[in-house]
C-alpha cells in the first residue's frame, strides 16, 4: 500500500480495490462518518489525476452523477485523488450480475445521459486513444465506457466512475467500446437492452472501426 494512502487512512479500515500495470492504486477507505476513495499513481505515470479531478468537478457541474472530490495532493513518490463514495455498487458485482438486462440497461442509461450534456460547453479534448480520429458526432465521451466503470443502485444506473480520459469524442467510439465490454463481462445476451436504454440501433460499421482501435487508458 502506498504511504501517502496509508497516511490519510490512519487506523481507518483500508481495502484495495484496483491495480494497474504501471502500480496505480485504488483503496476504499471506511471513516466512522463516511467511506472515500483513495486513488494514487506513482510519479511519471501517464495518468493524471489532476486532470482527473477537472474533469469530474465539471462533469458534477453540468449535472452528471459522479464521485465528489475531496482533495488532490502530491508528494515525491506520486499523486492522490481523494473523493467521496457514491452510495452504489458497479455493474460487475455479483448481485448486479444477477440480473442481466437491468446491469446493461444501467450502461446504456448513464452513456445517454453523459452524451446529453453540452459538447460545446466541454472544455477537456477527445479521449487520448481516439486522438488522431476525426469526430463526426461530437458529444462528452466517457472514454473509458466499460462496464465496471458504472455504477448502480437498486439496478438502476446511479453514477460514472474512472473518468480521466472524459472529453469531446465521437458518440460511437464510447457506444462501441460499452458494448463491446458486456461481453467481456458475461452479459453478451443483455446487449440489446443496452441498445433500449440508450436509445440507439447498433451499428456494425461504426462499431468495428472504434474497435480496431481500442486501447485502454492506464
Amino acid at each position: 500500500m502506498p504511504t501517502a494512502i496509508a497516511r490519510i487512512a490512519g487506523d481507518d479500515t483500508v481495502a484495495l480495490v484496483w491495480q494497474n500495470e504501471l502500480g496505480g492504486m485504488t483503496a476504499r477507505i471506511e471513516r466512522p462518518s463516511e467511506t472515500v476513495f483513495a486513488k494514487w499513481d506513482p510519479t511519471g505515470s501517464p495518468a493524471s489525476l489532476t486532470g482527473e479531478a477537472q474533469r469530474m468537478r465539471w462533469l458534477a457541474q453540468a449535472g452528471m452523477r459522479v464521485p465528489v472530490v475531496v482533495g488532490l495532493m502530491r508528494d515525491p513518490t506520486g499523486d492522490l485523488l481523494i473523493t467521496e463514495a457514491i452510495d452504489a455498487e458497479s455493474i460487475v458485482t455479483e448481485t448486479s450480475l444477477q440480473h442481466p438486462e437491468r446491469a446493461a440497461a444501467a450502461l446504456g442509461e448513464g452513456l445517454r445521459r453523459l452524451h446529453a450534456l453540452p459538447a460545446a460547453d466541454c472544455p477537456f479534448p477527445a479521449p487520448s486513444w481516439t486522438a488522431s480520429q476525426r469526430i463526426d458526432d461530437p458529444v462528452v465521451c466517457h472514454g473509458d465506457p466499460c462496464v465496471p466503470n458504472t455504477l448502480v443502485a437498486g439496478g438502476a444506473f446511479a453514477g460514472l466512475v474512472d473518468l480521466g480520459d472524459a472529453g469531446v469524442g465521437d458518440r460511437w467510439s464510447d457506444l462501441a467500446i460499452a458494448s463491446w465490454s458486456l461481453a467481456w463481462n458475461g452479459l453478451a445476451a443483455a446487449e440489446p437492452a443496452f441498445w433500449d436504454a440508450y436509445g440507439a440501433r447498433s451499428d456494425a460499421r461504426r462499431l468495428a472501426q472504434w474497435r480496431a482501435l481500442w486501447a485502454p487508458p492506464l
